[in-house]
């Protein structure tokens, strides 16, 4: 079976690198089913943009935003989700907005680990979901 491997750079999604990319948002493995694998995302808007600087809640929001669009552009929907891996600066300020997460991810019931670490990928993200789908 042949495999299909498309890299995509969103244009709802900021570009680290800018004409020259550091990685891809999104690739998308096409044979039979297409597979798709989202990069981690922060909650940084299409021009780059920290957004909610110090607020969890809209941190959460911005990275489903971001989540979706990456999917979209890769022909899914949220619905497509099989598997996120969260990471978060602070466990309990993360559990405390849960209803946000649900609203991004809660009716495709994806599996699901979250750690908390240190830092992520800038001091002002507390942040960061990779997600996989299947279409």
């Amino acid at each position: 079976m042949s495999l299909k491997r498309e890299r995509i750079q969103p244009e709802k999604l900021y570009v680290r690198g800018g004409s020259k990319p550091l990685y891809s948002h999104v690739t998308a493995i096409e044979g039979g089913r297409k597979l798709i694998f989202i990069s981690g995302q922060v909650a940084r808007d299409a021009a780059g943009n920290v957004v909610g600087k110090n607020d969890m809640r809209a941190q959460i929001r911005q990275v489903g935003e971001n989540i979706k669009a990456a999917l979209e552009a890769a022909g899914a929907s949220l619905s497509d989700l099989v598997k996120t891996t969260t990471f978060v600066t602070d466990i309990e300020e993360f559990f405390k907005h849960a209803d946000v997460r649900s609203e991004y991810f809660g009716d495709a019931m994806p599996t699901s680990a979250t750690v908390e670490v240190k830092r992520l990928a800038g001091p002002e993200f507390m942040i960061e979901i990779q997600a996989m789908a299947i279409v």
